[in-house]
């Protein structure tokens, strides 16, 4: 599941993640991103995953799609607040993957720290 949350920046994209992931939860959060970035030049990611126990394919192929149709580049930031250790390493060759994402780990522990580090990408406003 996916839950939206408030973490106080305009331009972030903030979610919960627990349990499993279906395509539902992937059309929902994409068109939140879609949303945000008809509003800002650059939006940022703040992604809290509590638990994780699966992802449907179905939700892969929603993600590839928005990829592929509305792409990455308007993403500045994201930072990934887990303690699992395979996904700390996902997180770290994902940050090398996508170069112009300044991606960042932190452990669920430090969500304040997470939020200053997103709040250096202040949001421009399209016109």
């Amino acid at each position: 599941m996916i839950k939206a949350i408030d973490i106080g920046i305009p331009n972030a994209l903030a979610f919960r993640v627990s349990d499993s992931i279906t395509e539902s939860d992937v059309s929902e959060t994409l068109a939140q991103a879609k949303s945000l970035g008809e509003k800002y030049k650059r939006i940022t990611i703040y992604e809290e995953i509590e638990s994780f126990k699966g992802l449907e394919f179905s939700a892969v192929l929603e993600k590839l799609k928005y990829l592929v149709n509305v792409g990455i580049s308007n993403i500045s930031a994201a930072a990934i607040l887990t303690d699992k250790q395979w996904l700390q390493k996902i997180v770290k060759a994902e940050d090398k993957i996508f170069r112009n994402i300044d991606i960042q780990c932190f452990p669920l522990e430090q969500r304040d720290e997470a939020v200053q580090f997103l709040n250096r990408y202040r949001p421009e406003k399209l016109d």
